[in-house]
């Protein structure tokens, strides 16, 4: 290489370098992006694995939850799932997952108790959605065991109607997502599942220094297979796992995210395994599916190679209005983008500077969106490891700070500083994080689980220097239409979002799509690309305004 040529690397690589963090004024301490307010805010849940003696390997890979509009009054309230013990004689009630209910000002209080929302099983993860076209929002449990559907019976009440519905596998499930895979406006649902484990099965597992832990999913030689339900109507759903052909792939998975990821008006699913490659699920469009993740480019790395997947999204990462994905993946490997570039995808991860930032933590949970309303991205990743590391951790062996990462001018992310965005480092073992405006100001909050601790939420103190827009894009029926295409007018600029709620790991967020809007003070129009392929134009709209969003109230297209 020439010295001209050396001199421009040199200052491409210390521009990289320099965008590593964000910056922070001169001569002030960075401010903290979020504060901790759970037990303040009234959330008093603290997730229980079950750890005594013996390492079973559900105990280090719960802790999931929601932010859903439980009573369709506006505001989100909170679903936390609870694990709790694998030993023998464990009471029930240890064991219930957790319903609060938002005052409407962010102020959570237990809606438990007479509520039958607390299904006590060994639990993971939930999905949310009106999955039964009655205006309320469903819950489905994923559990290790049978799962559960809570159905909605409004006023805060749900019924157990899993068996009713067809809901009868036994298993390791991990995330779930609802989505209309036929376009017959009801909406289905595709399960993950991880290993097929028992007692009986478990393995005698060692650390680097010969100390016992959680074993690899690589130990058991035992990946399991996805399960996809089709809706019935009337409260019914039939498995055609065997018929869809997403039976016929074992692997193990850990979360999903749907999308119409070839735009062909069909939707896909998007499936992270751990240590395997990644299933990318095409629709067929006559009830099959396709794994066409290794030849469209999505299934392992830019080397080849299969990387240990954990939480994934999936979104419009770099504004060209097609959907790209992002899964995030075990210590020792960054995470990984996938570019979406129309006919495959390809790993561009250097491109957002994942390497170096996403490497040294074990990363579950993803949030994305823009938390400082500057009209990019930002992303907030949940660490938490499910091995010891070497150096001796006698208090919390598993715990890691979280990562919070903003996107720059160039498109590259730096991390934010304090690291996480709190004023100081929440160490935890975290899994599933949810985000949604929890307190009605307009920006995004975030709902953080942890494994064996208790659960964080995290207030926006820095979405205030912008403007922002919230829209609920709702069906006919008044639920939310999940997987529309929303494409905002912003000047010259398109942006596109779409209508999302199971994405990450093991969790659900609210489906109403948040856009920073920076100084601009209104959108001039949103086109709604529906699910069934139909199209209406609303708009313009006013910034700093929730807008609800009905299908057939817009302009046809």
């Amino acid at each position: 290489m020439s010295a001209r040529g050396l001199l421009l690397a040199l200052v491409v690589l210390l521009a990289a370098c320099g965008e590593a963090q964000a910056p922070a004024p001169a001569g002030a301490a960075p401010a903290p992006w979020f504060v901790e307010s759970a037990v303040e805010r009234g959330l008093d849940f603290r997730h229980q694995n079950g750890h005594a003696e013996d390492y079973w390997m559900p105990e280090i890979l719960g802790g999931g939850g929601a932010l859903f509009d439980l009573e369709q009054d506006g505001d989100l309230d909170a679903y936390l799932v609870q694990s709790g013990s694998l030993q023998e004689g464990t009471p029930p009630e240890a064991l219930a997952n957790r319903l609060y209910a938002n005052d409407g000002t962010g102020h959570f209080h237990d809606a438990t108790r007479g509520s039958g929302a607390e299904d006590p099983r060994y639990g993971m993860g939930v999905a949310c959605a009106d999955a039964d076209g009655d205006a309320d929002t469903d819950l489905f449990v994923t559990n290790l065991g049978r799962n559960t559907w809570l159905r909605n019976e409004g006023a805060g009440r749900f019924t157990d109607a899993s068996e009713s519905a067809g809901f009868l596998a036994e298993g390791w499930s991990t995330s779930a997502a609802f989505f209309d895979y036929d376009k017959d406006g009801a909406l289905d649902l595709f399960v993950v599942r991880y290993v097929e484990w028992s007692k009986g099965s478990e393995l005698p597992c060692m650390d680097s220094v010969g100390r016992r832990d959680y074993c690899s999913p690589k130990s058991y030689r035992a990946p399991a297979r996805s399960l996809l339900y089709h809706n019935e109507g009337a409260g019914r759903f039939a498995d055609v796992s065997a018929a869809s052909a997403v039976f016929a792939e074992p692997s193990t998975g850990l979360g999903v995210a749907t999308g119409d990821f070839d735009a062909d008006g069909w939707l896909d699913v998007f499936v992270a395994n751990d240590g395997h490659p990644n299933h990318q699920w095409r629709n067929l469009q006559d009830g099959r599916f396709e794994n066409v993740a290794i030849k469209s480019g999505s299934g392992v790395d830019a080397q080849g190679v299969p990387k240990a997947g954990m939480g994934v999204l999936a979104a419009d990462l770099d504004g060209d209005l097609d959907l790209d994905v992002l899964v995030c993946n075990l210590h020792g490997e960054s995470d990984s983008y996938y570019r979406n570039e129309g006919a495959f995808f390809a790993d561009r991860t250097p491109l957002l500077a994942l390497g170096s930032l996403s490497k040294p933590f074990t990363r579950f949970g993803l949030a994305l969106g823009d938390f400082d309303h500057d009209r990019r991205f930002d992303l907030y990743e949940c660490n938490g490891r499910v091995e010891r590391p070497d150096e001796f951790q006698p208090d919390s062996p598993y715990s890691e700070p979280n990562l919070l990462l903003t996107s720059l001018a160039s498109g590259r992310m730096a991390e934010v500083l304090p690291r996480g965005g709190t004023a100081a480092p929440l160490l935890a073992v975290s899994r599933g994080v949810c985000q949604g405006d929890v307190d009605g100001d307009g920006d995004l909050d975030l709902l953080v689980l942890n494994n064996a601790g208790p659960a964080q939420l995290l207030l926006n103190q820095k979405g205030g220097g912008g403007n922002w827009i919230l829209v609920r894009a709702l069906e006919k029926s008044g639920g939310d239409a999940l997987n529309a295409i929303l494409e905002f007018e912003l000047g010259e600029q398109r942006v596109r979002r779409d209508v999302n709620a199971s994405f990450g790991y093991l969790s659900s967020h609210d489906p109403r799509v948040h856009l920073g809007l920076g100084a601009l003070t209104r959108v001039d129009g949103v086109g709604i690309t529906w699910v069934d392929g139909t199209r209406e134009r609303f708009g313009p709209l006013e910034a700093n305004h929730v807008h609800v969003l009905r299908r057939g109230s817009g302009t046809a297209q």
